[in-house]
């Protein structure tokens, strides 16, 4: 991407508005004002809801144990003003005008955080009982499904797919059957050995699963798969993945790419002036690993907008430009098992195991040139705590006392 030239001027006050008011878009509003923003901020959500965290949605918030997840942000207190219920439609780069349902909404410098919409199920839209899980109404609308104990079809075994079919149906006590195409759960994220293991974790939470199954159609009480196989249901939860929610974007000049997320460079600019991106629906070029990466987990909705904030506000005193180049990092339930990833294993070319993974807690290692780039913690959260750090460092391991899970990671240095 070319160096740009920023047109906003170089003092304060400015209008800064934030597309999307998810986990991305609040935390850079937020973080304008911890860097001493002064100027205008305007937040645009799609959802009348007050801006809210969306991982308790598969978890308090669907088992009813909470009613909701809005953020604990005193928006009016920081000067932060809300347009909610209304959605953004397109950009006009030229004109400095973000296009949205209430009309054009002018800006100095435009942030991008519209995450990521869910991929739908095809032929199954409109079809009664199919359900989505993204949002606080998808959330409600699937409660009382779990109330009434359907037998329930999960299509997709991915991280989701996975935390509901056991922590919050199997737990409610319906009868969960859970149906991927690929030959393993996680298939996308985690290499075939890693996610052998994880198959085991459906049965013995008394969910069934069922790979090689492709969906052929679903219709009101049952899904059909293409090997002629019936499965009642009283309903189907979808978790097929998501896609950066850029389509708004056709046309605005904001280059996008091959998944359609907005294409940013290392400071999180994107190839419009005076527009950045963050979070879900943006990729951005790692240093550290020498690729592209696009993340749709929380600590990059996180992180990302501080590097948005400094940069923002270190246009005004003339700063260099902050990088963004981080460990990517996420956690999950899945099956009374706590999971955390850290890192980017592609990068690697050696794997190490600590621990067994039949075992209740296991470590999966990934290492290039002897430096650890990737870890996978089952249960061991020490493991994880450690290994981000060493992988932020950069520090040489040694592959011999790193494969003894009785050695802390830091102790298993060159």
């Amino acid at each position: 991407m070319s160096e740009q030239t920023q047109e906003a001027g170089s003092a304060q006050p400015w209008r800064v508005v934030v597309a999307g008011a998810g986990m991305a878009g609040v935390q850079t509003a937020v973080a304008l004002r911890e860097k001493g923003f002064t100027g205008s901020v305007l937040l645009v959500g799609a959802e009348p809801h007050q801006p809210y965290d969306r991982p308790p949605l598969s978890k308090a918030v669907l088992l009813g144990k909470s009613e909701g997840s809005a953020f604990d942000v005193d928006f009016e207190a920081l000067g932060i003003e809300l347009r909610l219920g209304c959605e953004v439609t397109g950009l006009r780069p030229g004109d400095r005008e973000l296009d949205t349902e209430d009309g054009p909404v002018p800006y100095d410098v435009l942030v991008v955080a519209t995450g990521a919409e869910p991929i739908r199920l095809p032929g199954a839209e409109g079809v009664p009982g199919v359900h989505l899980l993204r949002t606080l109404d998808d959330a409600e609308r699937l409660r009382p499904v779990l109330a009434r104990q359907h037998d329930i079809v999960v299509v997709g075994a991915g991280w989701i797919g996975a935390e509901f079919a056991n922590a919050r149906a199997a737990r409610a006590g319906c009868a969960v059957t859970v149906v991927k195409a690929a030959e393993r759960p996680l298939a996308g994220a985690l290499p075939a050995e890693v996610a052998a293991p994880m198959a085991d974790w459906y049965a013995d939470a008394g969910a069934e699963l069922r790979t090689h199954a492709r969906v052929e159609r679903v219709e009101p009480g049952a899904v059909l798969l293409d090997d002629g196989t019936r499965l009642p249901s009283g309903a189907v939860v979808v978790g097929i993945g998501a896609r950066p929610a850029t389509a708004w974007l056709s046309g605005s000049g904001v280059e996008l790419g091959a998944h359609g997320e907005v294409v940013a460079d290392e400071h999180l600019r994107t190839t419009a002036p005076d527009v950045y991106a963050v979070g879900d629906c943006a990729s951005f070029p790692s240093g550290r690993y020498d690729d592209r990466l696009l993340v749709h987990h929380w600590d990059n909705a996180l992180q990302g907008p501080r590097t948005v904030a400094l940069n923002i506000v270190g246009r005004a005193s003339g700063e260099p430009p902050a990088v963004y180049d981080p460990v990517p990092y996420f956690w999950s339930e899945q099956f009374g098992r706590f999971v955390q990833y850290a890192g980017h294993h592609a990068a690697a070319d050696t794997t190490l195991w600590r621990g067994d993974p039949a075992g209740p807690a296991w470590t999966v290692c990934w290492l290039r040139d002897d430096r650890l780039v990737a870890l996978l913690a089952v249960g061991r959260p020490r493991d994880l705590a450690q290994g981000r750090r060493l992988i932020e460092s950069g520090t040489p391991m040694n592959p011999t006392l790193l494969a003894d899970p009785a050695r802390p990671l830091k102790a298993a240095t060159a």
